[in-house]
């Protein structure tokens, strides 16, 4: 485990209610100084994706790129990491259906209200729209999963709905699909197309 997955593992302990040291400790240690609040995992493993591609080392950097667990958590984990808690500064990635959490739980932390990044729909969405439906085809065939994609895309609660909607509902039909593809999107987007919420959120850190 990386110092800075420690340092990740010690804050989802505190926030569940556990101590609070080594989190202390860890984020000394390591001179954290952002922390990135993030819906989940996939949400991670685009924004690692596309901090790799531009040759940037976050955790060497001082940044924390953490799953929350959902939306809702960010009020537990914002005031035990922002100005009334650890002292970093706080930024994120959110869906809009979930701005109001985010909204909440950094100004009830003392941050800047409005300093997390929005998708439209969420992070899946923006990556499909900017690669576009033939090519995220494409992809799916290179990583081997056509045939189940094309299976899923025969029943019949699926009939009629827009592609792109099908293609999200399909990343969440297998553990650790929507994570693989979190970072199969980033990497093949072009440099120019990078969905603004995740190139911004890159730009502040």
């Amino acid at each position: 485990m990386t110092d800075m997955g420690a340092f990740r593992d010690a804050v989802t302990v505190w926030a569940a209610g556990g101590p609070a040291a080594p989190a202390h400790e860890l984020a000394v240690r390591l001179a954290v100084r952002v922390a990135v609040l993030l819906e989940g995992p996939s949400d991670v493993a685009a924004v690692d994706a596309l901090a790799e591609r531009r040759g940037r080392d976050l955790a060497a950097e001082g940044v924390c790129v953490l799953p929350i667990g959902g939306a809702m958590s960010v009020g537990r984990y914002a005031p035990l990491l922002g100005p009334s808690g650890l002292g970093l500064r706080l930024t994120g990635l959110c869906d809009e259906a979930e701005r109001p959490y985010y909204t909440r739980g950094f100004e009830r932390a003392g941050a800047a209200p409005h300093g997390f990044s929005v998708c439209a729909a969420d992070l899946e969405d923006e990556l499909i729209r900017a690669l576009g439906m033939p090519r995220v085809t494409e992809l799916v065939r290179g990583e081997g999963d056509l045939r189940a994609l094309e299976t899923f895309l025969r029943q019949p609660a699926q009939q009629g709905r827009p592609p792109q909607r099908q293609f999200r509902r399909f990343l969440g039909t297998k553990k650790g699909r929507k994570i693989h593809y979190g970072r199969v999107l980033v990497q093949a987007l072009d440099p120019d197309r990078v969905p603004a919420p995740l190139d911004d959120l890159l730009a502040v850190l």
